[in-house]
């Protein structure tokens, strides 16, 4: 048994009731009596008609039976360890005392700034000694572009009549 859907309502239209509509350019519209059709024609909004499908599912009504309620998972809480310390490592300075954690706190702040400050002083020195190298070398040499020292054909010289 073929059944159609109104074009208003959205309410199902059996065979031998209903009326069809047929507009000017062709377009086919099924109503399933003539309350239907008058709101039709009088270009009402069927999403703001209280009784109509499209205001019902914009509404979210009567779908409790076919769809029941998504469940949630709830979140599980877990302490996990950090990539430098483990799990025990951290439940241990946990319970540490705050002065403790000062005192321990500012021997690795010292100890990291006397570590920077070394490379510093090293990378400094190698810079010094780069800097006097290329010094003595660009006393000798001529100076070339980048282009040339990559390859590439000298510049001609414009001349002039």
């Amino acid at each position: 048994m073929r059944t159609y859907d109104d074009t208003f309502s959205g309410q199902k239209i059996y065979p031998g009731k209903g009326k069809l509509f047929v507009r000017a350019d062709s377009k086919i519209f099924r109503f399933q009596n003539g309350k239907t059709e008058s709101l039709f024609l009088q270009r009402k909004n069927p999403r703001r008609i209280a009784w109509t499908v499209l205001c019902r599912r914009q509404r979210r009504k009567g779908i409790s039976e076919e769809q029941a309620k998504t469940r949630r998972r709830r979140q599980v809480k877990s302490q996990r360890a950090v990539v430098g310390a483990s799990l025990d490592v951290i439940k241990e300075r946990r319970s540490q005392r705050p002065e403790a954690r000062a005192a321990a706190r500012t021997q690795a702040t010292s100890a990291a700034k006397e570590k920077r400050a070394a490379a510093q002083s090293v990378k400094k020195a190698e810079k010094a000694k780069g800097a006097a190298k290329s010094a003595a070398g660009q006393s000798t040499g001529r100076v070339v572009g980048k282009q040339a020292a990559k390859g590439a054909a000298p510049k001609v010289k414009a001349t002039t009549r």
